[in-house]
């Protein structure tokens, strides 16, 4: 999957948890869950349908990685390729 998909992706899983927000403003340094005010369980079930639709397992000691669109696509892109 290209950074291009993955991203597309990111955004889409983020619509579904935040109809009301605009993911595709989000730019890639924001802090996802405060730019779209997104609650931290909410925030999980995200991270939960990551992890069935790549396979990509995130340990909870990993959240803290994952802030920003950035953060996240890297992160994801690292776990794919190992």
């Amino acid at each position: 999957m290209s950074e291009n998909e993955l991203k597309a992706m990111l955004l889409e899983g983020l619509h579904q948890i935040a109809p009301e927000a605009n993911p595709a403003a989000l730019h890639g340094n924001q802090n996802i869950r405060e730019t779209l005010d997104i609650d931290s369980f909410d925030f999980l079930s995200f991270l939960i349908a990551l992890n069935e639709k790549l396979g990509v397992q995130i340990p909870e000691a990993d959240y803290g990685k994952l802030r920003t669109l950035d953060e996240m696509l890297r992160y994801l892109v690292a776990k794919s390729a190992s």
